[in-house]
C-alpha cells in the first residue's frame, strides 16, 4: 500500500486530525518527568489513547535532534508505537541539492521508514528529486504557511501574474508523476484556501496553523466541505498534546480529537 493510499483510507473512515507529536519536555505533565525518559513515555501513552482516532502522526524534527543521540533514538522508537495503517510524516520541511537531498531521503524513507516527509521547495525541482523518486512515499511540499513571514516570500507578486506560492502549486502538479505529492496550505490563509483550492487537483493537503497559530477550523472545513475536498489533514500539536497537565492528559487528548473530527465532518 502506498502512502497515498494510506491516507484516503484514512479520510475515507472519517479521520482527518494528524497529531503533532511536538513534544516539548517542558510542556508535558510534572508527574513524568522524573521517569527516564519523559518525552518517550509521554508519546507512547499519547499514541496509545489516540491510535485508532488519528489519520497521521507528524514528528516535528527539531523537538527531538535538539536530545541528540537520544532524540533520534526517541524518534525511532516513537515511530514503533504507532499503529502501520496510519500515516507517519517526517516533518522537518529538507530541501538542498545532490547528494545531501539524496542522503536526507535514505535517512527519512531507508533508515528511519517513515511515510511522508516535508519538503520545502525553494531550491527547485533538483532540490525535490531524491523525494520524488520514492513512488510508494507522500512528499508535502511548502505552498503557502501558517506563519505571518509566509508574506515576505511566498505571495510575492510575479511578473507573469499570480503569487509565488500558485506558481508553486502548479510545479507540484507537474511533479507529481507517482501520486506521490501533495501541498502544505496554512490554516491562516483561507481566503486564499477558497480561491484556489480548485486549482489543488487531487493532491493532499497537509494543514498546520489550527488553534495556537489563529487558523479558524471551522471556516476551514467549511471551505473544503463546500468545495467537496476530503483529501487532507489537519494537524494539531499543542492543542491535542497539552490539553490537560494532569495524569488524564491521554484521556484529555482523546476527547479533543474526537470532538475535532466531529466539527471536520459536520462541515463535510
Amino acid at each position: 500500500m502506498t502512502a497515498f493510499e494510506k491516507l484516503r483510507i484514512q479520510n475515507l473512515s472519517g479521520k482527518y486530525i494528524a497529531i503533532g507529536l511536538d513534544t516539548d519536555i517542558n510542556k508535558i505533565p510534572q508527574h513524568l518527568k522524573s521517569l527516564t525518559n519523559p518525552v518517550l513515555e509521554f508519546n507512547k501513552l499519547i499514541i496509545e489513547a489516540t491510535k485508532d482516532l488519528a489519520a497521521a502522526y507528524k514528528i516535528n524534527f527539531a523537538f527531538y535532534e535538539v536530545e541528540s543521540k537520544t532524540g533520534i533514538e526517541n524518534i525511532e522508537k516513537t515511530l514503533s508505537f504507532i499503529p502501520s495503517n496510519v500515516l507517519t510524516i517526517a516533518d522537518g520541511k529538507r530541501g538542498d541539492i545532490g547528494n545531501t537531498s539524496e542522503m536526507y531521503a535514505k535517512a527519512i524513507f531507508d533508515r528511519l521508514q517513515f511515510d511522508s516527509a516535508t519538503l520545502n521547495p525553494y531550491m527547485g525541482e533538483d532540490s525535490l528529486k531524491p523525494f520524488l523518486h520514492y513512488k510508494d512515499k507522500l512528499n508535502f511540499i511548502l505552498a503557502l504557511t501558517s506563519n505571518p513571514g509566509s508574506n515576505d516570500f511566498q505571495k510575492t507578486e510575479l511578473k507573469k501574474g499570480g503569487f509565488l506560492y500558485q506558481s508553486v502549486i502548479q510545479k507540484v502538479i507537474s511533479w507529481n508523476t507517482f501520486k506521490n505529492c501533495g501541498i502544505v496550505f496554512g490554516a491562516t490563509n483561507p481566503d486564499e484556501l477558497k480561491n484556489n483550492i480548485e486549482s489543488f487537483g487531487d493532491l493532499p493537503v497537509l494543514i498546520p496553523g489550527i488553534g495556537a497559530q489563529g487558523g479558524d477550523l471551522e471556516k476551514i472545513t467549511g471551505i473544503l466541505g463546500r468545495f467537496k475536498n476530503i483529501n487532507f489533514l489537519v494537524n494539531v500539536s499543542r492543542g491535542i498534546l497539552y490539553k490537560n497537565h494532569t495524569p488524564e492528559f491521554a484521556s484529555a487528548a482523546v476527547e479533543e480529537i474526537v470532538r475535532l473530527n466531529n466539527l471536520i465532518k459536520s462541515h463535510l
